[in-house]
C-alpha cells in the first residue's frame, strides 16, 4: 500500500463538515484555479508510478490534496474532444454534442470538423495553424460562466493542439496553441485580433525551440522502471540501440509536430503556461482567474509507443519534474497558498497496445474494410451505390441522400445494418441510433452508448468493439475510444485553496468536476450540468499546502 493511503478521510469529520453552511465552509474564494488535463493518462497510472515520482510534482498534489481514486467517464465514446468537453461543461456528449473532432452532415453529406471556421483567421505569427473557432460549441464552459459572472475575471487556455485549447476553453477568454511551422504560440480572431506584446516577444525569441529534446534517453535508472515493454531504448542489452526519439518522428511533418511525440511537448507547454501566469498577472486581484492547461503529449506518446512502454513511463517522470517546477513557480507568485486551487485530471485513458512486445498480437477493427462490406451487403439488396459516408465516433454514417433517392426507409436501413454488423469479427454490439433515440437504457454498455449519442451529430449505427480491440491504424499502438475501464478510469486530484487532503475511493463521475470547480469559485454551474458537486471538496481546512 503506497504512502498516500494513510490520508483516508475521517468519515465522521467529513459528515459533520458537510452540515456547515456554504458560507462557513468556503469563506474567501481562490484567486486562481489551475486546471491541468494530462491527456490519455489512466487513473491507475498514479499508483503504478507513484514510487518513482519526486516530491514536488504528482506526489505534492496527491499527498497534499484530495485524491479521487475511482473517477470514471460515463459514456462509451471516450475521445479527446468528448472528454475535454465533458470536463469543461460538466455533462455528457449526448448533451454537449461534442461526439468527436468531426462528423458528417446529413443535409449535404459533407464532413464537418468541430473547430474549423472559415469566418475566423489566425492572428500574427501564425503560418500553419488553420482557421479555428469555438462556434460549434453549444454548451457554456466553466470559463464562460466565470466571465459572465465577473468581467474582471480572466480565462486563458493553453495546449499544443488547437482542438484541445478551444474545447477546454469555450467561447470566453483566450485559447492559445502552437502553430505548425514556426513553433510559435497563436490564437484565433474569434478570441482576439492581435497577440499581446509579450506573446509576440516570446515568439520572436523562438523560445519553444529551446525546449526541443534532441536526444531522448531515459531520465532515471531504467532498472527501477515498472514497464516491461521496451519499444526502443538506447544501451539496453537485447533491445534495439536506437534512441527513443528516432522512432515515429516521421509521423510529424514539422518541428512542433515532432515535439508532440517527445516529453519536450510537456516542457514547452508548462513553460509557456508559467509565462501566461506572470505576464497576464493571473491571481493578482480579487477576481478569480482560470488557467486551463491541456498536455497533449502524453496522449501522443501513449498512442504511438503504447502505455506499457519505457517511452510512456519515462515521459511521465519527465512530466513529474516539469510539473514540480511549474507548481513551485505559480505558488511563488501568490501571497498565500490558499489563493490557488490546482485540479489535475484527464480526458480519457488508453487501451493496451495491440502488439505487445513478446506477446500475441491482438486483433484490430478495419473500418475501411467494414465500409466496403456494408456497401456490398446493401448493394446486393437495393442495387449498387454509396450507402455509407464513412465511420467516425464509433458510428457508421449512412448516406441519407442516396437512401431517400431510392425511397427507402432510413430507420429500417439503420436496423438492417445494425443486425448485419453483429456478424463482423470484433463487434460486441451494434445499436441503431433510432433505438438509442427512442429507448432508455438504464445500465450496462448500451447505457454508455446512449450517453455518447447526439441526435444531430452521431452516426446511424453505433458499434461497441470487444475489449482490447481498437480501430486499425498503422501509426497507432493504443487508442482511447473503446469505452472500457482502461479508457474510462481517469485520475482526479484537487489541491490547495484550503481543500482537505485525503483519499476518496468511492466511484464518482467525470461530469462532477466542472460543478465542483464552480462551487469552489462561487459561480453558477454551466447550464447543461446535471451532476452535483463533489461533497468531499467542501471540507476546507486552514493551513499551508
Amino acid at each position: 500500500m503506497i504512502l498516500f493511503r494513510r490520508h483516508i478521510l475521517n468519515i465522521g469529520l467529513l459528515v459533520a463538515t458537510l452540515l456547515l453552511s456554504a458560507a462557513t465552509a468556503w469563506g474567501a474564494k481562490p484567486r486562481l484555479v489551475v486546471n491541468i488535463v494530462v491527456s490519455g493518462m489512466r487513473g491507475s497510472d498514479i499508483e503504478r508510478y507513484y514510487d518513482n515520482f519526486g516530491d514536488g510534482g504528482f506526489r505534492r498534489l496527491i499527498d497534499g490534496g484530495l485524491y479521487y481514486s475511482n473517477t470514471l467517464i460515463d459514456y462509451m465514446n471516450t475521445s479527446t474532444a468528448a472528454g475535454l468537453a465533458t470536463l469543461s461543461t460538466g455533462t455528457i456528449p449526448a448533451v454537449h454534442g461534442v461526439v468527436g473532432d468531426r462528423w458528417w452532415n446529413y443535409t449535404d453529406s459533407s464532413l464537418v470538423a468541430l473547430i474549423n471556421d472559415n469566418k475566423a483567421h489566425s492572428v500574427k505569427f501564425s503560418t500553419g495553424s488553420g482557421n479555428y473557432s469555438p462556434h460549434r460549441l453549444h454548451v457554456p464552459t466553466i470559463g464562460d460562466m466565470l466571465i459572465a459572472a465577473n468581467s474582471e475575471s480572466k480565462q486563458i487556455s493553453v495546449a499544443i493542439d488547437p482542438l484541445s485549447a478551444i474545447v477546454i476553453n469555450g467561447r470566453s477568454g483566450v485559447a492559445y496553441w502552437a502553430e505548425n511551422n514556426r513553433t510559435h504560440w497563436t490564437t484565433s480572431s474569434a478570441y482576439i485580433y492581435d497577440l499581446p506584446k509579450w506573446v509576440e516577444s516570446y515568439n520572436e525569441a523562438n523560445t519553444n525551440r529551446l525546449y526541443s529534446l534532441m536526444r531522448w534517453t531515459p531520465l532515471g535508472d531504467i532498472t527501477k522502471y515498472h514497464n516491461s515493454e521496451v519499444a526502443v531504448v538506447e544501451g539496453i542489452k537485447g533491445r534495439s540501440t536506437r534512441l527513443l526519439s528516432d522512432v515515429n518522428l516521421h509521423l510529424a511533418d514539422s518541428e512542433i509536430g515532432r515535439m508532440r511525440y517527445t516529453p519536450a511537448g510537456n516542457t514547452q507547454l508548462l513553460e509557456f503556461a508559467s509565462s501566461v501566469v506572470a505576464h497576464e498577472e493571473l491571481g493578482k486581484d480579487n477576481a478569480t482567474d482560470i488557467l486551463n492547461i491541456v498536455l497533449d503529449t502524453p496522449r501522443y506518446i501513449a498512442s504511438t509507443y503504447g502505455p506499457e512502454s519505457i517511452e510512456y513511463e519515462d515521459m511521465l517522470y519527465r512530466l513529474d519534474s516539469d510539473l514540480a517546477e511549474f507548481l513551485f513557480y505559480i505558488y511563488a507568485q501568490v501571497s498565500t497558498p490558499e489563493d490557488i486551487v490546482v485540479v489535475l485530471s484527464s480526458d480519457h485513458g488508453t487501451s493496451p497496445s495491440y502488439n505487445p512486445v513478446g506477446g500475441k498480437e491482438r486483433d484490430r477493427f478495419n473500418t475501411r474494410q467494414m465500409v466496403v462490406i456494408v456497401n456490398a451487403f446493401l448493394g446486393a439488396h437495393y442495387g449498387t451505390d454509396d450507402y455509407v459516408l464513412g465511420f467516425a465516433n464509433n458510428s457508421i454514417y449512412l448516406n441519407h441522400t442516396v437512401i431517400r433517392s431510392k425511397r427507402l426507409s432510413i430507420d429500417a436501413m439503420r436496423e438492417e445494418v445494425a443486425t448485419f454488423m453483429l456478424q463482423l469479427r470484433g463487434v460486441a454490439n451494434a445499436i441503431s441510433t433510432s433505438s438509442l433515440r427512442n429507448n432508455s437504457f438504464a445500465e450496462g454498455r448500451s447505457h454508455l452508448m446512449q450517453q455518447s449519442y447526439s441526435p444531430t451529430r452521431s452516426g446511424d449505427v453505433m458499434i461497441d468493439l470487444l475489449p482490447g480491440w481498437i480501430i486499425e491504424d498503422s501509426q497507432i499502438r493504443s487508442a482511447s475510444d473503446g469505452g472500457y475501464n482502461y479508457d474510462r478510469h481517469i485520475p482526479l486530484v484537487m489541491y490547495g485553496g484550503g481543500i482537505s487532503h485525503g483519499l476518496v475511493e468511492g466511484v464518482i463521475s467525470s461530469t462532477a468536476i466542472a460543478p465542483t470547480i464552480c462551487l469552489i469559485v462561487g459561480i453558477d454551474v454551466p447550464w447543461a450540468t446535471e451532476s452535483k458537486p463533489l461533497n468531499e471538496a467542501m471540507a476546507r481546512k486552514a493551513g499551508k499546502n
